[in-house]
């Protein structure tokens, strides 16, 4: 009797070490999965300042809209010669063996267009004639500016032509008018004026504006 409870207390000590170190494994294996908590809550807390970095970003994408305020209206095309009527208003005068006058464009088709620069204009001897002399020379003295021609409107480059007869080397010819190119444009138009013209590449008989706002 004695001998049995003596292996009954053993097996009860035994079984409460065993539920004592069970218990302490439970204990240790838990502490990770505890640990782990504070790590999600920085990384969630760290997302809100990703989110307003990206958020920033569209709004350093607002420079587009001053470009689109111009004088000029974006996607307005330039004016051709198809779409323009060319005349000259000689009531300029003129002075000291020139005669000053007005180059005038005007849009005579059904949309806007831009004038942008400097005509070509050159001395011919008819509608299909070549060239004769030198082309006009830039005169810088006005500024370049997109003139904006609604249909119907005009605008104007003052053109200069200087006497053949200032220059004793011209070898003079008789010129039927004025061939000019619309600024960028290759086609031209053509203007009947009697004048007469150097044959001379070296003499510039004319010169010419930029065009303006009629």
């Amino acid at each position: 009797m004695t001998n049995m409870r003596v292996k009954n207390g053993l097996l009860l000590t035994m079984a409460a070490a065993s539920v004592f170190l069970l218990s302490g494994c439970f204990q240790t294996q838990a502490q990770p999965s505890g640990s782990a908590v504070p790590s999600d809550t920085a990384s969630a807390s760290s997302s809100p300042s990703a989110s307003a970095s990206a958020s920033s970003t569209p709004t350093s994408g607002g420079s587009a809209t001053p470009s689109s305020t111009g004088t000029t209206p974006s996607g307005v095309a330039l004016c051709k010669a198809g779409s323009l009527k060319a005349s000259v208003d000689s009531t300029g005068g003129g002075a000291a063996g020139s005669v000053y006058m007005k180059l005038i464009l005007t849009n005579s088709g059904t949309q806007p267009c831009v004038l942008n620069g400097f005509p070509g204009v050159s001395l011919t001897s008819g509608p299909a004639g070549d060239p004769i002399g030198a082309a006009a020379a830039r005169d810088d003295s006005q500024p370049v500016t997109q003139v904006l021609l609604a249909p119907g409107k005009a605008g104007f480059a003052q053109l200069r032509y200087t006497q053949a007869g200032n220059y004793p080397e011209c070898t003079q010819a008789p010129a039927a008018g004025f061939r000019v190119y619309p600024p960028e444009d290759t086609p031209s138009l053509f203007i009947p004026q009697q004048y007469t013209a150097c044959s001379n590449t070296n003499i510039n008989l004319l010169t010419v504006q930029a065009f303006q706002a009629g």
